[in-house]
Parts: C-alpha cells; structure tokens; sequence
C-alpha cells in the first residue's frame, strides 16, 4: 500500500468529519430589574436569534443598590424571558442568586427546526402596510375627553 495515499484519505476524512461538527458558543445577554418593556423586547429577540443559530445563552440579572433586597423582582424578569421564548429554550440551568447577579443558561430545543438562512433583501416579499386607522393615539384619545367634559359643561 502506498504511504502517501494512506495519509491523504486519511486526511481527507479527517477533513469530513470536522465539517460536520457545529461549533456551540455561550452568548450572555444582561438584565437589570429596572428594565423598560422595549428594551427587554429587544433583547429577548436578540436571544430568540441566538437561540435559532444553534448557540446557547446566558441570561445575567445585575443588581445594584437597594435592588438587592427584592430578588423577586429579577425572578420575574427572568421568568418572562422563559415565557417569550417558550417552546424555542429550554433551560439548562435554572435563576439562581450568586452574589449581585441572578443568572440561568438557556439552550436551543432540539425539537424546534432550525429556521433557514434569511434570504437577501431583493427575494424578501414587500411588507404590509399598517392600517393607522384603527389606531388612536394618546393625543386623539385625550382630545375625546376633552370634547366630553366639554359638551357636559355645555349642557349645564
């Protein structure tokens, strides 16, 4: 058998058997308790696309201060994080206090496929306009109240 034949399948299935490894990485998305709606919107969606690439994530509670004497404010958090991102995680490793900071370990649930690589920006349909008109605003909403207090004065 000739050497340097062996040694090139040999690397060749070498080569194969690394390609179909996935290289899982830790992600850490931070918290505070205080933290406003938009913002943990934003990102448990960022830990929703983490999740789907195959990654696992740490999800850090950081607590300053005063905040340290109500825990059960960062367990809330964390358990709406579970909440949002529902059957997509599933958590390794449950909230628990270590110091300052509160943390868990969320992985991808094998069960859940993986979504398919975003198509380019020209293949991707148009989005639907939103109908505004079903929508009131807080001005038109205090504009009504107005109107109301007014035609009851008017009245007496």
């Amino acid at each position: 058998m000739d050497y340097g034949k062996f040694r090139y399948e040999e690397a060749q299935r070498l080569k194969e058997s690394r390609k179909k490894t996935v290289q899982i990485t830790m992600k850490e998305v931070k918290f505070k308790p205080k933290i406003a709606k938009g913002d943990f919107d934003t990102k448990v969606r960022h830990m929703l696309e983490f999740l789907e690439e195959g990654h696992k994530v740490k999800v850090t509670l950081q607590f300053r201060g005063r905040e340290m004497a109500h825990p059960e404010l960062g367990s809330k958090i964390l358990d709406a994080v579970i909440e949002q991102l529902g059957p997509i995680a599933k958590v390794d490793t449950p909230h628990r206090l270590e110091g300052r900071n509160m943390s868990m370990v969320l992985s991808p649930d094998k069960k859940v496929a993986k979504r398919p690589n975003p198509k380019p920006a020209a293949a991707r349909p148009a989005v639907q306009p939103i109908n505004i008109s079903n929508i009131t605003t807080e001005t038109e909403t205090q504009n009504a109240k107005d109107e109301n207090i007014q035609n009851s004065q008017e009245a007496i």
